[in-house]
Order: C-alpha cells, then structure tokens, then sequence
C-alpha cells in the first residue's frame, strides 16, 4: 500500500464544505479604521457586566459550573421561562452545530433559505446530512417555498428571524402557519440573534411557539445587542426532550466562568439594553434616509445593519463601493457568499463612523469614472 493511500482521509463530505468567512477587520494603510463588518454593538457591554467579569477572574484554577446555573436563571427570570428548558453554549453557533450532531445523519434533510446565515449549511453538511436551500422573496423567507420543500428526509428547517444580511423579518402569523404546516417530527429552528431590536407589533422571536409546540427551539446570543462577542454565549428555548438530547453530547464545560457571570450580568441590566436599542433605531433611519437620498437602494431593515445595494453600472458596483470605503477606513462587509454580490451589509456604528460611511457613500456615488 503506497504512503498516499495510508493517510489520513476525511469523512466523505467534508471537504465540500466552504469555510466561513468572517468580515475583515483592517485596512492596510489606514491610520483610523472602523470595523462594521460584524454587526457588533457600538455601545460595548453593560459596566455590570464588564464588572462581573471581573470578579469572575479571581477564581481561574476552577472549573466552570458546566449547567451554567446563575446564566440559565438571569435568561428565565427576565424572559418568564423554565430554566429547565434553557441550554446554554458557546455562541448560538454551537448550539445550531450540536442539534445538527443529534438529529441529522447522512441521508437527511435539512431546509435553509437562499440568504440564510452560512453557518447552517456549515453544520448541516458537518453532520453527514443534506442541505436544501430554497427561495427568498423580496430578500424574506418565503413559507410557502419552505413547506413546498418538506419530504419525508426532511428533519430540521433552519430560519434566521430577522434575517442575515438581509435584515428582513418573518411575522409571526406566518411562521405559526409554517409551523402547523410541518411534520411533528421535523424541528423548525428560529434563530433570533437580532429579536432585542426589533420593534414591530407583528413580530414574535419564539417563545411562545416553543411554549406550545414540541417541534419548535428558538435560539439567541449575546453577541449583539448585550455587546459580549468576545465571550461566545448563546442560548436556547426549547421542549424538554430536545434539550435533554443536546445536554447528551454537548461538551461537559462549554461555558467559562466569567461568561456565565458577564452574561447573568448583562441579561439582568435591561436598563442598558434599552438604551442600545434606541440609539440603534436612531440611526437605522437616519442611515436608511442618508443612503436613498445619494440614489442607493436600502432593503428595509428591523436589525442594527443595513443591506445597501449598488448600481448595476461600470465602477458603481459593490466591490468598488467596498475598496473607496476600505481606503477611508470604513469596513463594510461583502456578502457575495451570501448571493448578494452587488451588496455592501454595514453595522450601525458610532456617530462618527456613521456619518463618515454617509459622506463616503455620497462622494462615492458623485465621482466620474
């Protein structure tokens, strides 16, 4: 047996997958940058959080305690839940990897939408299954398309609600009727990363459907509006039976300490979210308004980003949009791999960062070839 033959070989599959990407986060050259490529919040995270996090280093040397008992309280107490039907991870990313890992194997299905978060995919094709991608409309998941999807291989449908990039949103009446629509057996997942933001009376992120349904997980993190990215908390509601899976196989301490203590913290300073919510609804009009009056197209947005579209025209397109912005220092983020590759997805950011990508965009649309 030759030594190429004697190495080690991955299982089938995985080398098709594509790597996520994350945005860029520097511009050679540039002295002053602002990164608003990752929808990270201005504001940083609450002092109490910070505070806690503190505290939590004087006790290194200790494991973490692996139910994150203090995290699941704060997430119940504010959310009106049963701790016991929280699961906390590292980042909502695990959690979508961990239920891919217990309920998919290969010859299955597992639905996500044309400009659907990446990560799904990433685990979908992880876990040996298949992933079937189907239509958005108007940049919105469409629950007919989804439904018209279903087969008897079909055991997950993953929805970001809003969505990412696009940050669009579902109502909650038709994901209800998605949901009535499915197979008991096959879990519509509900990932709510963005919920905190939004502000419209027919939205819902979840918890009420997993309330009332055994075949409904809603997930969400920290990452975003409580500012806490760096530590990898997220979170998830759902049936019993589901969480008791996941507890199965999910790592013993998948959480560290101070992230359980900065996140307990900074769920339980609603003050400080609201705050951030309001300077966030602040300038996603003032933005929204800007970029129209220069002539570029904004996809309506409940989230703390924009989708910014570009002229279909010889140096107005978005890769060019995104080198005149880089070489100011403002990163945006390309979202070609997300089939949009006339887009540019930027992150509401602090003033200064706002009005420099206004006056940028605005010379950049003014310029002559």
């Amino acid at each position: 047996m030759s030594t190429e033959m004697m190495k080690p070989v991955p299982r089938a599959g995985i080398l098709d997958i594509a790597a996520y990407v994350p945005g860029k986060d520097h511009a050679d050259g540039v002295a002053r940058v602002y990164k608003l490529s990752s929808n990270e919040t201005p504001l940083g995270a609450s002092p109490k959080a910070i505070e806690a996090f503190r505290e939590a280093a004087g006790n290194l040397e200790l494991y973490p305690d692996g139910q994150a008992h203090a995290l699941r309280e704060a997430i119940a107490s504010i959310n009106g839940l049963n701790a016991a039907n929280i699961l906390c991870g590292n980042g909502s990313d695990e959690l979508l990897g961990l239920l891919c890992h217990v309920y998919l194997g290969a010859g299955d299905e597992a639905i996500i939408t044309e400009h659907g978060f990446l990560v799904y995919k990433i685990q979908i094709m992880g876990a040996g299954a298949t992933p079937v991608t189907v239509p958005e409309k108007d940049y919105t998941v469409d629950v007919d398309a989804i439904l018209a999807a279903v087969t008897p291989k079909t055991k997950l449908v993953f929805i970001a609600n809003p969505g990412n990039p696009t940050g669009t949103y579902v109502p909650v009446a038709d994901i209800r009727r998605l949901q009535a629509g499915l197979p008991k057996n096959v879990i519509l997942v509900l990932d709510a990363a963005y919920a905190e933001y939004v502000r419209r009376n027919d939205y819902e992120a979840g918890i009420e459907l997993v309330s009332s349904n055994s075949n409904v997980v809603m997930c969400r993190t920290f990452s975003k509006v409580y500012g806490l990215a760096a530590l990898r908390i997220g979170w998830m509601y759902g049936p019993l039976e589901v969480v008791d899976a996941m507890n199965r196989v999910r790592g013993p301490f998948n959480l560290n300490a101070p992230a359980i203590a900065a996140g307990a913290a900074a769920m339980r300073d609603q003050a400080f979210i609201g705050t951030a919510v309001e300077y966030n609804k602040l300038w996603l009009d003032k933005l929204t308004h800007a970029f129209e009056t220069i002539g570029l197209k904004v996809t309506p947005s409940v989230t703390n980003f924009i989708l910014i579209h570009f002229p279909d025209v010889d140096g107005k397109r978005a890769p060019d949009a995104d080198a005149f912005l880089t070489s100011r220092g403002y990163i945006l983020r390309m979202v070609k791999g997300y089939g949009l590759p006339n887009a540019l997805r930027m992150t509401v950011g602090p003033e200064e960062a706002n009005r420099g990508v206004i006056e940028t965009l605005g010379e950049f649309m003014a310029k002559t070839a």
